[in-house]
């Protein structure tokens, strides 16, 4: 344990779940002490072992090929947080940069889904794992690959857990990277201590922090961000995913009030011959209220940078359950142009941390 001369752990070595007067996880008395009765961590902290890690050489030397390291954090689920990081990869991929995608989130991998990779194996050489390649620029690993059927659940306890994402930071052959995305499950669990122990000795960029407008996630991110701080990870930003319905007008399906009566066809027959025009216009809606300013108050308040706006687009879900690109064609037409802008603001906070 490291004495910050008041006999009380530093903050990294604190759970964000832990009880007052934690002794910190490297202590001796880690998960034994009187102040870890009825911890949730008493178990994990007890079993684990203490003192430095001799395996975070090994991700030191693994990790050294590798330029940027981004982690994409929620505070909520179902936030769109797994979709922003295959989007992600997908746009600097495309942009001709080396890149790896690394799925951390073990009891819900849908990076293979996303990417269109379900039933691909893992193979291993004399280098290690071999990561699953969509692209020659675009390697991907997750324990998705590793279950014998995508139903399948993965009830693991932390120490296993924590285990596996240490074996995916120094045994899987990344080789030269320009950027590693780590795809993280929501909250600030088990998963998130271990990759940020894993990789503060390494060198990260920092984490984007994905949220939907309405306070009940908002309230959630705040813990991230302060998660973060915690741990001593820059926060390069807040994207507000969802900001609202919008697609192009034909692409609406129309019901009748009271029946439900699907009169598509009619409506846009009429609108094709009484008004075509419209048929360049895309129709929004607010879909989650933002009743405190959404993400751009919350950053404002909270002193983080906004990255910016992604509307609730329906081609990009489409492209996210196909396991393809939003960029590769104009069809994600609302939804694209604001990831682009998004993954130019990183680019530009990298280029400013070199």
């Amino acid at each position: 344990m490291v004495d910050n001369g008041h006999n009380q752990p530093t903050q990294g070595e604190v759970p964000e779940d832990a009880n007052e007067h934690c002794p910190g996880t490297q202590s001796e008395a880690a998960g034994k002490s009187d102040a870890c009765k009825g911890c949730p961590n008493q178990e994990v902290c007890a079993t684990a072992p203490k003192g430095p890690d001799p395996d975070l050489v090994a991700i030191a030397e693994r990790m050294a090929t590798v330029k940027h390291k981004i982690l994409v954090l929620s505070g909520k689920g179902g936030v769109g947080k797994s979709t922003f990081s295959a989007q992600l990869s997908f746009a600097l991929a495309g942009m001709g940069l080396q890149v790896g995608l690394l799925d951390i989130d073990i009891c819900g991998p849908s990076i293979p889904k996303m990417l269109g990779l379900e039933g691909q194996d893992i193979h291993q050489s004399s280098l290690g794992w071999s990561p699953i390649y969509l692209e020659s620029n675009l390697g991907v690993m997750s324990v998705g690959f590793m279950l014998p059927h995508p139903d399948e659940a993965v009830i693991w306890r932390g120490p296993r857990k924590n285990g596996l994402i240490k074996q995916f930071l120094k045994d899987v052959d990344w080789g030269e990277l320009d950027y590693l995305v780590v795809d993280a499950p929501p909250g600030t669990s088990d998963e998130h201590i271990s990759i940020a122990q894993y990789l503060l000795a390494t060198g990260v960029d920092g984490a984007v922090v994905v949220t939907t407008p309405q306070e009940v996630a908002l309230a959630d991110v705040r813990k991230e961000i302060s998660f973060c701080r915690k741990v001593g990870i820059r926060v390069l930003g807040v994207v507000e995913n969802m900001s609202g319905l919008r697609q192009p007008l034909a692409g609406f399906r129309f019901v009748r009030p009271g029946d439900g009566a699907d009169v598509t066809d009619w409506a846009m027959d009429y609108i094709r011959e009484r008004a075509p025009e419209l048929l360049a216009l895309e129709g929004c809606a607010e879909v989650f209220a933002a009743s405190r300013g959404g993400a751009l108050g919350m950053c404002r308040d909270m002193h983080v940078p906004f990255l910016g706006k992604v509307p609730l687009d329906p081609q990009l879900c489409r492209a996210a359950e196909e396991g393809r690109s939003c960029f590769e064609d104009q069809r994600c037409a609302a939804s694209a142009p604001a990831i682009r802008e998004i993954v130019e603001k990183l680019l530009a906070a990298g280029d400013a941390t070199q």
